[in-house]
């Protein structure tokens, strides 16, 4: 069965829907403001700078990027409406954005960036709206690749801040500060307990600090002068509404980094929803699609402010994980604290001044514990030849063009800078090897028919045909039959002694090597069966009635069980072993 009893020995604090006090609450947004700062401003600056833009569109855009940050972690925290997870999930500028940005801006200026970026944004919110119609494609196993990928891409760049010391330092001095940085983090990691591991991040840096204080790595011009608040007096360049040769070169490309922005987005929503629970839950899509919606609020917020487009940042799943504090008011705070920062640039001189040895020090443990998720999330979904084939051959592609191993030297520049990303080619060759699995497998046979009891003797006739076509034997075929009678019912929860507007239900079905494979999909109702399924999974047989008794034949007749929750579908997958031969 694909369904897992809980976590035991889960070391979550506070999830999503629990609050923690203020003082918890405020150390842990602090702790995450300056994590994330950092990494959301100096985005900005290498696109701005690496295209020769000017200072003042850099004040602005900085400003800007931080503004939309805050406002798009708040949305992610809360959920507004479709928009937002409802889980803690940082949002910031995005490093797959780079290439194409740098490009925009040295092309056709910020008003080209500006336009390019808002338009792109539309299809992130159509991506969100139709996320079911791309299941087969964004898989756990394209998702788990991609979070992995994100070590990969960024780990390189983490170990050269571990090495950065300002000019005329002891040459020790950044090895010393990360090493003693890092030690203590793991040490509150690996054995603290209680309130202790909350704040063992925050310990950590301040020990980094105080070691880089001996080395005397602090320079505090830039905090002198940088006034306490301010704003952007200009720099917003408004859009470029010519839509010229430039506008149509590079649409598709920013299109494409948009996709990948979304997978990641996704795996990280899948990655916080397991990590912020004492217990296992199935996935809920709702929330997928919703932070995917607030990933395109931000992309269309950057657009219209002219700034480089924002992301999930994937080290919010790390920090839950290691501080085991997932509730939303943290998320909330953060937000708050991105835009407090965005008014006040000595506060952000100050965290800046952090030296990036003590940055780059925290930040392995974070990316390493990610890198572990992204293999849970893939294991998570089933581990057979075709889906270690495509994590294998995609985390090496990735890994290889990320290193400038595999055919940069015959590629054109643009498309070295964008396939030079391991996250960009790896998780397109994931999905490309999803699609080829996809259109070459058996063709599945489809009866639309009413979401309802009556249904069960046309479903009946429907897989008899089809399995009379495929071979089934007569066991085989009962047995499929009762397994789609149990899910049908167990679907329909209380929802078949109501009445009302009937439902139209689309079941399909193919034969696989040994198993055959139903699917049910009907408009959205309320719960997960994959929730229901484990929790009559640890009560007593004799308290079962009504439909959790199917819900237990259903657990008994089929292999695996996956229920995938979105705004506008539910959808059931059943996979049903055959019998063997005598």
């Amino acid at each position: 069965m694909s369904v897992q009893p809980g976590r035991s020995g889960s070391s979550v604090r506070f999830q999503p829907d629990e609050e923690p006090g203020y003082a918890v609450a405020i150390g842990l947004a602090l702790q995450y403001c300056v994590l994330t700062l950092g990494p959301i401003v100096l985005t900005v600056a290498i696109v701005v700078r690496t295209a020769a833009g000017s200072e003042l569109f850099l004040s602005w855009a900085a400003c800007a990027a931080l503004m939309v940050s805050g406002i798009t972690t708040i949305v992610q925290a809360r959920r507004v409406g479709r928009l937002g997870a409802g889980y803690i999930l940082l949002m910031g500028t995005s490093g797959a954005f780079i290439a194409v940005s740098v490009t925009a801006l040295a092309e056709g200026g910020p008003g080209m960036l500006a336009t390019l970026v808002a338009t792109s944004a539309l299809f992130q919110f159509l991506l969100a709206s139709r996320l079911s119609l791309l299941r087969r494609l964004i898989t756990p196993t394209v998702a788990g690749t991609v979070i992995m990928l994100i070590a990969v891409t960024v780990m390189p760049l983490i170990l050269d801040l571990v090495e950065q010391v300002p000019e005329g330092a002891a040459p020790a001095a950044g090895p010393v500060t990360a090493l003693v940085t890092l030690g203590v983090t793991m040490v509150i990691v690996l054995r603290a307990a209680g309130v202790m591991r909350i704040w063992g991040p925050v310990i950590g840096i301040v020990a980094g600090c105080v070691t880089a204080g001996f080395f005397q790595l602090f320079s505090w011009e830039q905090v002198a002068a940088a006034p306490w608040i301010g704003l952007p007096t200009a720099g917003w360049p408004g859009f470029d509404l010519n839509f010229g040769p430039v506008f149509w070169a590079l649409l598709p490309a920013f299109i494409f980094v948009t996709l990948v922005g979304a997978i990641e987005t996704i795996g990280d929503s899948v990655a916080v929803q397991r990590v912020s629970w004492r217990d296992d839950r199935a996935t809920d899509f709702r929330a997928v699609q919703g932070a995917v919606a607030a990933d395109g609020l931000g992309n269309l917020l950057s657009g219209l402010l002219a700034t480089v487009p924002n992301t999930t940042y994937s080290s919010s799943v790390s920090i839950v994980e290691i501080t085991g504090v997932a509730a939303r008011r943290v998320g909330v705070y953060v937000g708050v604290g991105f835009c407090a920062l965005a008014l006040l640039p000595k506060l952000v001189a100050l965290i800046l001044s952090i030296p990036d040895a003590i940055i780059g020090a925290y930040a392995i443990v974070l990316i390493a514990i990610l890198f572990v998720l992204g293999m849970r999330i893939v294991v998570s979904d089933g581990m057979d030849y075709r889906k270690a084939a495509i994590v294998g051959v995609s985390f090496w592609v990735g890994s290889g063009f990320q290193s400038g191993g595999l055919f940069t030297s015959q590629m054109n520049p643009f498309f070295v800078e964008m396939l030079g990303n391991g996250m960009t080619s790896g998780g397109l060759t994931a999905l490309i090897l999803s699609a080829f699995v996809e259109l070459t497998a058996s063709r599945r046979k489809r009866l639309v028919t009413t979401f309802s009891v009556d249904a069960l003797a046309e479903i009946r006739t429907f897989l008899e045909s089809f399995g009379a076509r495929v071979g089934w034997s007569d066991e085989a075929t009962r047995r499929i039959h009762h397994a789609s009678e149990e899910a049908l019912v167990s679907l329909m929860g209380d929802e078949a002694d109501e009445s009302g507007p009937t439902r139209r239900l689309r079941l399909s079905v193919r034969s696989v090597p040994g198993a055959a494979e139903l699917e049910f999909l009907t408009v959205a109702g309320e719960g997960n069966l994959e929730d229901r399924l484990a929790l009559v999974g640890e009560q007593p047989v004799e308290i079962a009635a009504g439909h959790d008794l199917s819900l237990r034949l259903l657990r008994h007749l089929a292999a695996s069980v996956r229920h995938q929750k979105y705004h506008d579908a539910d959808i059931l997958t059943v996979r049903v072993d055959l019998p063997v031969a005598a």
